[in-house]
């Protein structure tokens, strides 16, 4: 089991399509389609795209930001490496970082991996769901965090705290109403106890 791609909802999809290009290139397993459910503050996720050096950070940012994100988080040096947190202009929240601090070349723009961050009320009861669902467990912090194995997919999935999700991104916890994603994989439409959709990849956006 794993996730093949992700449909961001969006009230201008052809717009979030051309933003996510310009941003981070046309490569990402994305898809767009047209949503005007409400929703309002956190989503309750985050995507991560994880890179092997700060130059390349620095290359996705700036092109992020001068494509019309919304800098959360400034690009810095903390504790875990090297990263910062942007909001594109139809809500969807991206964290770009590296767990290392020093460039070991040029930058490249290279992403070596995403992870897809839901804030779970309830981890453990999240971690039985996608177990039963198939997915094989990579890493697990007891009630705090849990990590599956991508299992050829694109897309890592992950669940942290909703609470902690929220201040690892730099947002108020609250929110409500749609998260405005889809994560496509599996044979399959079924909801995950936080309430997030799938979809069988073969669904077109």
């Amino acid at each position: 089991m794993n996730i093949e791609s992700l449909t961001i909802e969006a009230a201008d999809p052809a717009a979030a399509r051309d933003f996510h290009a310009a941003a981070f290139g046309p490569d990402l397993p994305l898809r767009f389609r047209t949503s005007d459910a409400p929703t309002e503050g956190f989503r309750g996720f985050h995507i991560s795209l994880t890179m092997a050096q700060p130059a390349d950070v620095d290359a996705i940012a700036a092109t992020a930001i001068a494509a019309g994100a919304e800098v959360v988080k400034p690009v810095t040096k903390s504790l875990w490496g090297y990263g910062g947190v942007l909001r594109a202009p139809d809500g969807t929240i991206w964290k770009v970082v590296s767990a290392s601090k020093k460039d070991k070349g040029p930058a490249s723009r290279a992403i070596e991996g995403i992870v897809l961050l839901i804030g779970a009320d309830d981890v453990l009861a999240g971690k039985a769901h996608y177990v039963e669902r198939g997915f094989r467990v990579a890493k697990s912090f007891g009630r705090k965090y849990v990590e599956f194995e991508p299992a050829g997919g694109r897309v890592t999935l992950g669940l942290l705290g909703r609470k902690a999700l929220a201040k690892d991104a730099g947002v108020p916890m609250a929110g409500s109403g749609s998260h405005r994603i889809v994560l496509n994989g599996g044979g399959s439409a079924v909801t995950d106890p936080d309430g997030f959709a799938w979809e069988p990849a073969s669904v077109t956006a």
